[in-house]
């Protein structure tokens, strides 16, 4: 099979594009929402070009997929002036209404957004490459959050319907909304790590600014009438634009108080220090990683390279969860690294659209030059390609790239790729890779392939202080949404998991009150009355 062959016309004609997936006509978005209404944008428009080229006459030309406005710093301070005037410093409409009613309203979005399912899916394959089985996957599991999420929520209200009484004092311990929240999500799940932090902060009672990733806005516009739709007006704020234009005033004017980014350290640390009352702010934040695969001496090669394929390069590598550096043993370096270069082969690439395809076009422009630039200064460190056309480039398109042996110095030893570059190191002592793993900036997971209980246990009690989940012969994910998902050092600020999620945007408050005749009587009237929505015994089924 020759690889190079096969990238050099890996991109289609339009009349090769199944019916089901042709874009008919560009997507140029216009509409933007805050205080409950969709407004129409009138200026500078930003291009949004596809990763997907199409052959033409005149040779392959990128796909123009539409356009996103590019507001300024007056639409962008009014979204931020509309979530505050919403949350009204705790006495607006949505941080006072009772529970039971943002769960309904969550609902009512949740089914009107499950409408625009086909929509949603095409632009994610349009926009950043996605396949469509991963596409599909992504706006369903994002669903299916919405869904676990009320859930979660309707245990955590029940678990708090309770008095207690202790000391001669009788409270209600319940959780209330931090304020405003500026929510940013990444690229590479632009719907569905944005709603982790989107849906947690609006169901607990906070009012939001939501920025799109720069890669994958326009799937985000189908549902800006669901949002108007179910939630009152000035709750949800939409901004596109430049960071610097829109985001840096509303971080500056110190009305965030909670900031919930998922992108790298680097932005993140600018975004906080913008922020005048930086001790003021609540940060959520899902940075970078490079998450290791040990591989110890009796693993089961077949089924370890099995999990390290698919770990390394799911979505063309580009999860913060990928497998990004894999340790192999000496004594069976050869055969791993044999058997993982032909699965590599066997992957199929080609278009989001094809059946059964894993490898994609990149989204970020340059990325592909990125990840040449650092195979190459392997390869001349010493490092070979081992599967065959590893490192084909075709515009957008990057072939996975197997690189063997990668050595301390090398780039790609220490650098987080993001992208389907697979970097093999090979050790003889178990201290080098747990010592890469202490020595590392990151610390998100890390999983370790083996058989001997005794061997696996031992690296256990040191990794679990250096990273925050440890996979055993699984590769690094994110799910199940109900485990915790969080990262240590440079990989992240705060836990989200499905229950997680609804504490870390939220913070414990309580009523309290000596427990006395007059106190009691208050207390009893104010909950048989119903007259508040915090203190409540009323129990949501």
């Amino acid at each position: 099979m020759d690889i190079q062959k096969l990238v050099s016309s890996i991109f289609p004609a339009e009349t090769q594009i199944p019916p089901s997936a042709k874009i008919d006509r560009p997507v140029i978005q216009t509409q933007f929402l805050i205080n409950g209404q969709i407004r129409h944008w009138n200026g500078s428009q930003n291009e949004v070009l596809s990763p997907i080229f199409l052959q033409t006459p005149e040779g392959a030309k990128q796909f123009v997929l539409g356009s996103f406005p590019m507001l300024s710093q007056k639409e962008a301070m009014e979204a931020l002036d509309s979530a505050c005037a919403a949350y009204d410093n705790g006495q607006g409409q949505w941080p006072t209404m009772s529970v039971r009613e943002r769960i309904g309203r969550m609902e009512t979005f949740a089914r009107l957004m499950k409408a625009k399912r086909d929509e949603v899916v095409k632009l994610l394959m349009w926009e950043i490459g996605k396949s469509l089985d991963d596409s599909r996957k992504e706006f369903d599991r994002t669903v299916g959050y919405i869904i676990a999420t009320v859930e979660a929520l309707k245990e955590l209200d029940r678990a708090s319907s309770k008095f207690v009484i202790e000391s001669g004092v009788m409270a209600q311990i319940r959780r209330a909304p931090l304020g405003v929240v500026l929510c940013m999500g990444p690229y590479n799940y632009p719907l569905n790590e944005t709603f982790t932090t989107l849906i947690p902060a609006l169901i607990m009672g906070n009012c939001v600014v939501f920025k799109p990733a720069k890669y994958g806005v326009l799937l985000l516009g189908p549902l800006l009438e669901a949002f108007a739709e179910a939630f009152p007006p000035g709750v949800v704020n939409t901004v596109y634009g430049s960071g610097e234009e829109i985001i840096t005033p509303i971080m500056k004017s110190g009305k965030v108080d909670c900031l919930a980014f998922i992108g790298s350290s680097r932005v993140a640390d600018i975004l906080k220090a913008q922020h005048p009352r930086p001790h003021r702010l609540r940060s959520v934040l899902g940075l970078g990683a490079k998450n290791a695969g040990i591989i110890l001496p009796d693993a089961d090669i077949e089924q370890t390279v099995t999990e390290c394929v698919i770990g390394s390069l799911s979505f063309n590598g580009q999860r913060c969860t990928a497998l990004k550096m894999l340790f192999v043993h000496d004594s069976i370096a050869d055969e791993f690294t044999r058997k993982f270069s032909n699965a590599v082969e066997n992957l199929k690439f080609g278009m989001p659209w094809e059946p059964g395809v894993n490898i994609t076009p990149l989204p970020v422009p340059g990325k592909p030059e990125d990840l040449r630039k650092w195979t190459d200064e392997a390869i001349a460190g010493g490092a070979k390609i081992l599967n065959e056309g590893g490192g084909t480039v075709n515009e957008t398109y990057f072939h996975p790239a197997v690189v063997f042996p990668v050595k301390a110095g090398m780039v790609l030893y220490v650098k987080e790729q993001f992208g389907p570059v697979v970097p093999i190191a090979q050790y003889s002592d178990i201290a080098e890779p747990a010592r890469w793993v202490a020595q590392s900036p990151y610390g998100q997971q890390v999983s370790v392939f083996g058989k001997d209980p005794s061997q696996i246990a031992k690296l256990i009690d040191p990794l679990v202080n250096q990273v925050c989940r440890v996979n055993i012969n699984s590769q690094c994910q994110r799910g199940p949404d109900t485990f915790p998902f969080a990262g240590r050092k440079d990989s992240a600020e705060g836990t989200l998991s499905v229950s997680d999620a609804l504490r870390v945007f939220s913070i414990r408050t309580l009523v309290a009150g000596k427990k006395n005749e007059m106190n009691t009587e208050i207390f009893t009237a104010i909950m048989q009355d119903r007259s508040s929505n915090f203190l409540s015994t009323d129990f949501i089924l």
